[in-house]
């Protein structure tokens, strides 16, 4: 999570979204960098109203920061978390994802109890928005670069170049028809959320 105190914007950081990236390149102009624990990274909407949002109201008497996230499309937003628990240091380990075909990781990942391996979180409980109100003010889609940065730059008022950060291992993945079908119908909300970015 990044803090731009005179602009009134927080960037709120969505794993596996580029976010690593957008951190590594602004983190020296914002006034606050939230990068561990990770669940203060990657604070969600609830988390940030219910701890980041009071203190800015409260203590600084702040009330007009605007909030920005990242959304990746459904399906590749998965492949790059099933890349990711492929890597090297992840072999061993219960989430790791070296002995499961794509399709086991996706089809675990519907399930209502999902094991370690494939418990990875919804984008679309993340920006989800709180009874009072507290929500995303602006969503971008992770495959429209140009438009992010466009929104960035104008409003940080700077020239933002993104490195490569936290890349998953590279591989070609694609999913049985039987399971994206599945994937569609029981996490429907992540799909119309993506779908509603304009």
């Amino acid at each position: 999570m990044l803090v731009f105190w005179k602009e009134k914007l927080v960037i709120l950081s969505v794993p596996k979204t580029g976010t690593t990236a957008i951190e590594s390149a602004l983190a020296p102009h914002a006034d606050m960098v939230i990068s561990n624990p990770p669940q203060l990274k990657h604070a969600p909407v609830y988390r940030y109203n219910r701890f980041f949002r009071p203190m800015f109201e409260k203590a600084c008497g702040e009330e007009n920061m605007q909030t920005v996230a990242v959304i990746r499309e459904p399906i590749s937003w998965l492949g790059s978390w099933y890349r990711y628990r492929q890597r090297d240091a992840m072999k061993g380990h219960p989430n790791a994802t070296h002995d499961k075909t794509f399709d086991e990781f996706v089809d675990a990942y519907c399930k209502g109890d999902r094991p370690a391996f494939a418990n990875v979180g919804s984008q679309a409980k993340f920006i989800e928005p709180r009874p009072n109100g507290t929500k995303v003010d602006f969503l971008f889609r992770y495959e429209d670069q140009d438009k992010l940065l466009g929104f960035l730059e104008e409003r940080l008022s700077r020239k933002i170049t993104l490195g490569r950060e936290n890349v998953s291992p590279s591989m070609e993945l694609t999913l049985s028809k039987k399971v994206e079908d599945k994937l569609r119908r029981k996490c429907a909300e992540e799909f119309d959320l993506y779908a509603g970015i304009s």
